[in-house]
């Protein structure tokens, strides 16, 4: 057994969802196949994982719970890669002789859909979490390896045909204007700029009646990793106003945990327990109609505004990706982090190439 097909497989009988979301993401193609005494049992993709995550599925729980126990298999490469051509959902398909999985077949590099939206970026905030960074830069403009993070997000839009870009300023924009004047690029940049700080969704306001599709709405700070045509069939097969892509992140507690009933003797104990949820990463799809409950020059940040739809019995959603997908540049740590990942990874992963 060569050693990328031992990568994608698990134990079905002591593997976690939770473990299976951290294996995959090691994995180009982000899915595992379950075995049982060596034998073939199940598959199971990060899409596998997202829609039990969204029915109410607990991560702590067997992978098993959430795999696809009839997956596709072939019984040699040329049936394989047949199997693909007619099937282009598909990405990956074991080979199998006698219940025992012997290769894979799978697609290199395949081409991102043509999602052709436009996205809006919110880059008007100060930056106060990256001091003393940004009383120099402007937070859009730090460098993160040999560009600025505005332009790897751009970057990785336009993977997906997105071309059109709508960024929303206010501390320092003359810098980031000037930097964009200065390159030369094959994409359009229209400016909106507040004349006092909005927050992270007032500044959405100016838009009105100038953006009339489904747009995707980013905070200037990070790079979602994921497929992004499979985020656009999620938001419109839910017919959500506004989806909101959350990463699944676990912390675990380095200290033993103890609850105690209501005569102060121990009722549970844990042995540093890990602890996960969901938390928003600051990327949005949305569709047109939200800026309508944005009043003019309102200060308001937008998980409130989701709130405010929410409360008014709108469809607002979620999106999971693993706490990989994620990276943030929020504060001086995770600035570091993202540079590392980003190194390591450099002409791939959040790159985009």
């Amino acid at each position: 057994m060569n050693d990328y097909l031992k990568t994608h497989l698990c134990d079905i009988g002591v593997t976690t969802i939770r473990d299976a979301f951290r294996i995959q993401d090691g994995l180009e193609h982000r899915i595992i196949f379950l075995t049982n005494g060596g034998r073939l049992a199940a598959s199971l993709s990060d899409g596998d994982i997202r829609r039990f995550i969204l029915k109410g599925g607990n991560i702590d729980g067997l992978a098993s719970q959430a795999a696809n126990m009839d997956p596709v298999v072939c019984r040699d490469r040329n049936e394989g890669l047949a199997i693909l051509k007619e099937r282009p959902n598909l990405k990956i398909i074991p080979v199998v002789s006698d219940g025992v999985i012997v290769d894979l077949v799978y697609e290199f590099g395949s081409a991102a859909t043509d999602l052709n939206l436009p996205v809006v970026i919110n880059a008007g905030g100060k930056g106060a979490r990256l001091d003393p960074y940004t009383r120099i830069l402007p937070k859009p403009l730090i460098p993160v390896g040999d560009r600025p993070i505005i332009e790897l997000i751009m970057d990785k839009f336009r993977k997906y045909s997105c071309d059109d870009f709508s960024v929303i300023v206010n501390y320092k924009k003359e810098l980031i204007k000037a930097y964009f004047k200065d390159i030369n690029k094959d994409y359009r940049i229209s400016w909106f700029d507040e004349e006092r700080f909005l927050g992270t969704g007032g500044g959405l306001r100016m838009l009105k009646d100038r953006i009339s599709q489904t747009f995707i709405f980013t905070n200037c700070d990070v790079l979602i990793d994921t497929d992004y045509g499979c985020l656009l069939d999620h938001h419109r097969n839910n017919k959500n106003l506004v989806t909101m892509v959350c990463a699944y992140m676990s912390i675990k507690v380095p200290y033993g945990t103890v609850k105690t009933d209501s005569d102060g003797l121990i009722s549970e104990f844990k042995e540093k327990p890990e602890f996960s949820f969901l938390t928003n990463t600051g990327l949005y799809i949305v569709e047109p109609e939200t800026i309508g409950y944005i009043n003019e020059n309102e200060e308001i940040d937008f998980p409130d505004v989701i709130e405010r739809l929410r409360k008014k019995g709108l469809r607002v959603g979620i999106y999971p990706v693993s706490e990989r997908e994620w990276l943030d540049m929020g504060q001086p740590e995770e600035l570091e982090r993202m540079r590392d990942i980003l190194s390591e990874n450099r002409g791939h992963m959040y790159y985009g190439q």
